[in-house]
This record gives structure tokens, sequence and C-alpha cells, in this order.
């Protein structure tokens, strides 16, 4: 794979589609005179995209922003209809998805690989970059292996390359029941703290055997923060004022 750093990005005119209409976008619109973070994937709706390398850069989109990135590009070799409806089925709201669908970005890039084997065709390596007013400050790109592997390309390592003390979210779940007032004053904490946290509601995501096993409990909300079980609205309270203590 090709090391382009220090070159300008190509040249092209990508064929999206927005809101169920034709857009053309040419690459200057993207990252002339601006600071960009793309990072190339074999294809929407595979596992590892769609499980780890999309989520976590919509993650931590806002902490990227926060440390003067412009925007966040996830390119793929699929046609617009297709990444139109994986950016859907993502919910990927920080993240613009790009169609390259000839392969002209990526074969400029010297990304293009084929993937015949797996019937794929020609498809994008997996690869991330940091640019700046079009030209490549640095590339993130994965080893040269069989299979497909995922190693550098990923959130982290760009956010620690552009900002080694940059603060990241913490990750938090919260396990609830539709109707608790107990769940919603969790809920309320965490939203008035900026906080985001992933919801698991009870009877549509998990059972109260799944909350029993997890826990060892029958009572929600319980909140587990960072891999750590935290417990009820009593106890994440606690926890919340006594971070807001260490930090003052």
């Amino acid at each position: 794979m090709q090391n382009r750093e220090g070159q300008t990005v190509p040249s092209v005119v990508f064929h999206t589609r927005e809101n169920g209409e034709w857009k053309d976008i040419h690459s200057d619109q993207i990252f002339k005179g601006r600071t960009v973070v793309l990072f190339a994937l074999p294809g929407a709706f595979t596992p590892t995209c769609s499980s780890t390398h999309l989520p976590r850069y919509n993650e931590l989109a806002p902490v990227f922003r926060e440390n003067g990135v412009d925007e966040i590009v996830c390119l793929s070799v699929n046609d617009a209809f297709v990444m139109e409806a994986w950016k859907e089925d993502q919910e990927a709201e920080n993240v613009t998805l790009i169609p390259d669908g000839n392969g002209e970005f990526t074969a400029g890039m010297g990304m293009l690989v084929d993937k015949s084997d797996l019937g794929f065709g020609k498809r994008s390596w997996r690869y991330s970059m940091l640019v700046r007013d079009g030209v490549i400050e640095k590339m993130f790109i994965e080893p040269d292996v069989p299979g497909d592997p995922f190693e550098v390309s990923d959130a982290d390592t760009m956010l620690n390359y552009i900002n080694p003390k940059a603060r990241k979210p913490r990750a938090i779940s919260l396990m609830t029941k539709p109707g608790c007032p107990f769940s919603a004053r969790a809920k309320a904490m965490l939203e008035e703290r900026g906080m985001p946290y992933e919801e698991i509601v009870l009877g549509r995501d998990a059972t109260i055997r799944s909350l029993r096993a997890i826990t060892g409990r029958e009572t929600v909300p319980q909140a587990f923060i960072d891999g750590q079980c935290i417990g009820g609205s009593e106890e994440l309270e606690a926890w919340l004022a006594e971070q807001a203590s260490q930090a003052s």
C-alpha cells in the first residue's frame, strides 16, 4: 500500500445521494481550506466496518471537532444507494459517508485492491488519514497481510495522534424500564451533564433474566460506566457527585 503523506488528495467528483436526491460533490468541497479525517473501509454493511470502525468514529466525532477537525469522512467503494442505506442503518449522524462508486479516489490513493475471492471485486484497503487543506499530513494504513486487518486505522489511534491528551467520552450503558420514574431520573442526570449513554430497555432489548444475570439485581435502572456497575439512580447520583468533586 502507498503512503502518500505530504501529497495532495486525488481530485475527483463523488456521485452521492442525499435525502433521496442525487448530489455531486467535488473533493475540493470536502478538503480545501479544511481539516478532515478520512477513513476508508472495504464495504458497507460488512462486520468490522459496521460493528467497530464506523461506530467509534461516530462516537468520538465531537471530540475530534473539539480538537480542530472540521469533518469526518467515511469512504468506501460502494454505490450511492448502498452508502445512503448504510448511513441510515447505522444512525451515523456525526460522519459523512461518501461513495467512491467507480473507485477513482481510491485508485488515486493507491489503495484499490482486488477482493474477487470474496465476490467483492475492486475495493478499498482499510486506512485512515488526516488531511489539512487538501494535503495529507498523516496516514494509518493497515498491514498488507491476508484477510481484513484492523489494527491502526481506528478512531482512537487517529485521535491519539491529533491530541494524546484528548478527553474521550465515558462508555455508559443504562438498563431502564418504560414508565419507571427512577429510570427517568437517571437519564435526566446524565443528559443534564452532557454524558451520552446507550439505553437498554427491559422488554425490548433485554429481559429481567438478563438484568439478574448481569447485575445480580432485579431493579432498574442499572448504570454501567467504563465497565463498572454503578447501580441504581441513587448510586449513580453519588458517583456523579464524587466525579464532580474530584474535578473541582
